[in-house]
Order: structure tokens, then sequence, then C-alpha cells
């Protein structure tokens, strides 16, 4: 299937092959009021597959229509737990079409934090990489592009820890990770991370000049660290 290249499509997290089978048997999926993306009116869910998922991890392999949506208690939409601690905390329930597979899953080629993020239907069309489906600013693009072009992955949107913000771009190093940010923000510390800060216009006018000096802070952490088979 090919998605209309306007289709707004929310990725969300399936934390076990449980919330697969509900998807595909129910046709609903859930997600906590308090930690809902802004909208939920969306045209697709894409499902994102953690490390649970024996046969499958750290990609997405299936998506189904949005339906519709409303609001229901964790209680109300798994009834063989009445007693779990947050039974009376309201969720969204997205009501789905059929389930549906991709004809080549979307990977992540290391583990990471994923939430929710919106991407659109043309990008998911042409996507083989997580990151490929990340929309942001322009200034991250250029940059993004320009490490890619030095042989070197960065990951968008990348939370170091969870109380911590999401970073613009991401380089997991022999000697800890390097966080980058790009705009008005500066880093914020998390354990075993280091901090580049580069102005937005900095990137607009030299992506390369800025990739360069990624670089060499990644030289300086020992080079990248090599993604797990």
């Amino acid at each position: 299937m090919m998605f209309p290249p306007e289709a707004l499509v929310l990725v969300g997290v399936l934390p076990a092959p449980r919330d697969l089978e509900i998807a595909r048997v129910l046709g609903w999926y859930r997600i906590p009021l308090k930690t809902a993306p802004k909208t939920v009116a969306v045209d697709f869910l894409a499902f994102y597959q953690t490390g649970k998922f024996a046969d499958g991890k750290w990609m997405i392999r299936h998506f189904a229509q949005v339906l519709g949506h409303e609001l229901v208690t964790r209680a109300e939409l798994l009834r063989d737990e009445p007693e779990h601690a947050r039974a009376t905390e309201q969720y969204y329930k997205l009501q789905l079409g059929a389930l549906q597979s991709l004809a080549q899953p979307i990977v992540s080629t290391q583990w990471r934090r994923i939430t929710f993020f919106y991407t659109l239907g043309e990008h998911l069309n042409t996507a083989s990489e997580i990151n490929e489906l990340m929309m942001g600013s322009t200034e991250r693009e250029l940059l993004w592009s320009a490490l890619r072009e030095r042989n070197l992955p960065a990951e968008k949107q990348y939370q170091p820890a969870p109380h911590l913000p999401a970073l613009d771009l991401a380089l997991l190093c022999q000697l800890g990770g390097l966080g980058i940010t790009i705009g008005d923000s500066t880093p914020q510390a998390a354990a075993g991370w280091q901090g580049l800060h580069i102005p937005s216009s900095a990137v607009r006018s030299d992506p390369a000049g800025c990739a360069a000096q990624i670089a060499a802070a990644v030289a300086e952490l020992s080079g990248l660290k090599q993604a797990p088979a």
C-alpha cells in the first residue's frame, strides 16, 4: 500500500506482543491521557515494536487506519485487570481498521527510547530507517544530512534519560554520548553524555563545517560505538 503523501501518521509504541494482538483482534490501541501527544486525531497509526518482540524488535512492521477515538478508563479497556494500580486513570482508546503490514519494515539500527512522534505518509512510503520518519526543523535536517555524508549516522530526537527532553541529534560514542542541540536551547546534562550547542545560523551558513566540528568531538570520544548485531 502507498500512503497518501499528506496523511498524518502517529508512531506509537507496542510495549509487548500482547498489545499487537489487541490491535489485531480487538481493533484498538490505548494511550494514557497524561502522556498523550497533542492530537490523536490522525489518519494512521504505525506501531514501533520494542525489545520484547523476539521476532522483529526495534522496528515498525505494522500499521492501521485510525477510525476514531474516545476517552475511557483503563479498567474499561482491560477488564481482566480491575485491581491494576492505574485502573481508574483515563486513556484514549483509538479505534482501528484492519492491521496491515509494510512491504519492508522500517528499522532502528540500535535501541532508542521512543514515545510518540508524528510523520507523514510520504515519509512512510520511502523510509527504511526510523530517523527518516522524524520531521524537524530545516536546520536539523541539514545537519543530519551533512553528518550522514561523513558516515556519522546521528539519531534524531534522542532522549538520553526519561527525565530529560529529547536532543535534536545524538551520537553514541565509545567514551559516552554526544548530545547536539540546535538553536536557542542548550544541552541538559545527563550521566555519561557531553553536550554540544550549535546556533541555527551556523547550520544554515555552513552545515559541512558544523559536521566537521561534530566529527572532531566524536573523535575525542574515541569514535562511534558499534551497534550490536
